[in-house]
């Protein structure tokens, strides 16, 4: 079989925490991230969200339990959601509508992912109960 798309990059990370403050002190003391606060480009009246930066790659951080949409279905403290970057050039509706012929909701697709996430770009958020 062969795949929908190709991933080139990670976009973003989703981390769910007990205690943002304690996450962010963690991450910036022992591995050096640095911290950042920003607003939802799609709701600016929403509260100001929590990331960590590191490189070229971002960790935003939800809150367990005022989670932001989307978000996994069950997201328990030290879970964690992916956002992967594909190959420009795929065939967003055509890989929208594979992964639902193979059972896999799509919970979005076919908008920017920079509100969101750290590159501007399509993107198609997936729901996948697959376990490995």
């Amino acid at each position: 079989m062969s795949s929908f798309a190709v991933v080139k990059d990670i976009d973003h990370l989703v981390l769910t925490c007990n205690d943002i403050p304690a996450t962010i002190e963690w991450y910036t003391k022992y591995l050096g991230m640095k911290s950042e606060t920003f607003t939802s480009a799609t709701d600016p009246s929403s509260p100001p969200r929590s990331a960590l930066k590191f490189g070229t790659h971002k960790i935003n951080l939800h809150q367990r339990g005022k989670e932001f949409e989307p978000k996994a279905r069950t997201a328990l403290p030290g879970t964690a959601d992916l956002c992967f970057i594909i190959e420009d050039g795929t065939d967003l509706q055509g890989l929208i509508e594979g992964f639902e012929k193979e059972g896999i909701k799509v919970l979005e697709g076919g908008r920017l992912l920079g509100e969101r996430g750290l590159w501007e770009g399509l993107g198609v958020f997936i729901l996948s109960q697959y376990s490995t």
